[in-house]
């Protein structure tokens, strides 16, 4: 059923597995980001 050969489909999953990477790191820094937010409006008082 694979059209491709076993070397381009290492080639897409690599390609996957680090665009899954950078998803995740940026994923990651908006989850920091909020976080640091919603604690600098809590100490001014919201």
């Amino acid at each position: 059923m694979n059209a491709l050969p076993p070397r381009d489909q290492d080639q897409i999953r690599a390609r996957q597995r680090g665009r899954a990477i950078v998803t995740g790191l940026i994923l990651g820094a908006l989850v920091i980001l909020f976080y640091a937010i919603t604690i600098v409006k809590l100490r001014n008082g919201g």
